[in-house]
């Protein structure tokens, strides 16, 4: 999935009744359960076998076979929550308003919660017999052989594993983590207030999430974008002091699982399970402050093209040219392919089977949930999400999308359930150079100029957003982390300055600034939901800079190497760490190339759209 706030067009037209809609546009869960009925029986099936994995506490030390038969069951678990989760909370998702469906959904999260307690006894266990045991055990075993990754990676992490006491204890605490996620939700939408302002057209209108987006990616008026922009932030303004308390929680919280764990970090504390250094982010972070200047380059070129005197924080989004032109869903159907042709034709058939396949659901329709997302449905085939609105953004959401189904589809065929899905450090790889593809052919496609300035401001917009701003959440997270670890106070100036302080260090002289825009820390979701994640973003789409670099630019045997090490990444799942499976792929993140590539591609993209707009 994108950034969640990332701009985007928003959609203008009324929805459909779902019923109304062609069954071709329409998803097809039959491949996961054919009906409830079958959805229920499978519910009980996993409650089993949770309690039959549950009770082979206390064997692993019988031997090779122990073990094995431990694993396989552990993976049989695995397997059928894919499919009883998400036949739950895909019909959901087709309409949240049904509160029967919401209520199995809940059921199945509950019995997630029993199978966590039921599993945290197998790690401890484990640990507690030597690794040239397991190991001698593996070489025996052919079929224990092909755990030997996981095994290996566990016993990489066991100083932070805990004894089954502590691991019980922390399985049972993981019930309050999410607690300042769901204060902040409260707050910042449930019991949000939202104000009014009148446009200067004379229409008064209440800025909401949606409106204040809509408003400065449309209105041509600087000063209703100003308007709502101030607008906006009041309301974060007003509650700074509780968004900071809830904040420190979110960083209290972090830093006490570091400890509990044994880390020396809460950066190391997330970073350890995938095996990631702290230099990735440290180097990510350097490297990205000292490739700014095509980023204030940009924002120039916004500015005069624009025509204004002053440039704002709520004038970078709007875009410097419109063109009235509709995508629909079955062109871009046949476009998406051809797209993709250095990937090669088996990939393309590959991906005409995945968009043909009945399982892309496109329209919006009353009560459906917002958003788009690629579901890796295990044991069935991916399942998409979109709310189609014949957009450009709707476009390279479908392209987005579409790379994250095409990752599952060749991990699923070519890795065992263990090893088939992929950590999120890898994820975006495959989602953001299907859009840079996508990009390149419709860039080939364009009639004008116009056009052609109106999708290369798309892509660096991709750019700004996946990368630079990314970027720098990830700093402010970093230092908001070490002041927690330092001891240090946590206040809503604190918070601000260091906010305040970065918007500024990224943008220098393009921006004239607001002192609305110090509290924008408060609003952004991912710092309460999912600390240290919005990095992989960033390092993502340096990854896919380079790989589209050695896909597109090199000579022909130099390509077709470059598409045998990329396809391998595909079809790898999560059978090795990230690190190591980028690096076969041809990026090292410990180095600072593959963020250089990034700033290269941006600087080309400026250059582009100066040459298009002039």
């Amino acid at each position: 999935m994108r950034p969640s706030y990332s701009p985007d067009t928003l959609a203008t037209a009324t929805p459909r009744d779902r019923g109304a809609i062609d069954g071709r546009y329409k998803w097809d869960l039959t491949s996961i359960f054919p009906d409830w009925a079958a959805w229920e029986a499978a519910y009980a099936e996993l409650d089993r076998r949770i309690d039959a994995f549950a009770a082979l506490r206390g064997t692993l030390s019988s031997g090779a076979h122990a073990l094995l038969l431990a694993l396989q069951q552990r993976d049989a678990v695995g397997q059928l929550e894919y499919k009883v989760w998400y036949f739950a909370s895909l019909r959901y998702d087709e309409d949240q308003r049904d509160n029967e469906i919401n209520a199995r959904r809940q059921q199945v999260q509950i019995l997630f919660a029993k199978a966590t307690q039921a599993d945290a006894w197998f790690d401890p266990e484990l640990l507690r017999i030597p690794l040239t045991t397991v190991q001698t055990w593996m070489a025996e075993s052919p079929a224990l052989a092909i755990y030997r990754f996981a095994i290996e990676d566990l016993y990489r992490q066991q100083d932070h594993v805990l004894d089954d006491q502590g691991e019980r204890l922390l399985s049972l605490s993981s019930r309050f983590s999410s607690a300042p996620n769901d204060a902040y939700a409260a707050l910042s939408t449930a019991d949000m207030k939202h104000p009014t302002i009148r446009l200067t057209s004379g229409d008064d209108v209440t800025i909401t999430y949606g409106q204040y987006r809509a408003i400065l990616a449309t209105n041509r008026s600087q000063a209703d974008r100003a308007a709502a922009f101030k607008a906006y932030h009041s309301v974060f303004r007003a509650a700074a002091n509780t968004y900071a308390s809830i904040y420190n929680a979110v960083l209290q919280r972090d830093w006490f699982y570091a400890r509990a764990r044994g880390y020396a970090s809460t950066l190391e504390g997330a970073l350890h399970g995938n095996n990631i250094p702290a230099a990735v982010v440290e180097n990510l972070i350097a490297e990205a402050k000292a490739g700014t200047e095509p980023l204030r380059r940009y924002h120039r070129l916004r500015k005069k093209t624009l025509g204004l005197d002053r440039y704002h924080a709520y004038d970078t989004t709007l875009p410097i040219a419109d063109v009235d032109r509709k995508y629909p869903y079955d062109r871009v159907l046949e476009w998406l392919p051809a797209s993709v042709a250095t990937l090669g034709p088996e990939y393309q058939r590959q991906m005409r089977e995945a968009l043909h396949g009945h399982c892309i659901d496109v329209y919006e329709n009353p009560g459906k949930r917002s958003g788009a997302y690629s579901a890796p449905v295990y044991g069935a085939r991916p399942y998409m999400l979109l709310n189609y609105n014949d957009t450009l953004d709707a476009v390279f959401t479908l392209a987005h999308e579409m790379g994250h189904s095409m990752h599952t589809v060749l991990s699923h065929a070519h890795q065992p359930f263990v090893y088939a899905g992929y950590t999120i450090f890898v994820a975006e790889v495959p989602s953001t150079l299907s859009e840079a593809l996508c990009l390149e052919f419709m860039l080939a496609q364009a009639g004008d100029e116009r056009e052609r300035s109106v999708l290369l401001q798309h892509a660096i917009d991709g750019i700004v957003s996946t990368f630079y701003t990314q970027v720098m959440f990830a700093d402010y997270e970093l230092q908001a982390h070490r002041l927690v670890e330092e001891g240090k106070p946590i206040t809503a100036d604190v918070l601000s300055d260091i906010y305040m302080g970065l918007f500024k260090s990224y943008h220098g002289d393009a921006l004239d600034y607001d002192d609305e825009s110090r509290i924008t820390w408060a609003r952004i979701p991912h710092f309460y939901s999912t600390p240290f994640y919005v990095y992989q973003y960033a390092t993502c789409f340096a990854s896919s800079a380079q790989l589209m670099a050695q896909l597109t630019q090199a000579t022909d045997a130099s390509r077709a190497e470059a598409l045998d090490r990329y396809l391998t990444l595909l079809r790898s799942g999560g059978s090795d760490h990230p690190m190591t499976l980028l690096q076969r792929a041809g990026v090292d993140l410990g180095r600072p190339e593959a963020v250089r590539a990034v700033v290269q591609q941006l600087d080309t993209l400026v250059t582009r759209l100066e040459s298009a707009v002039t």
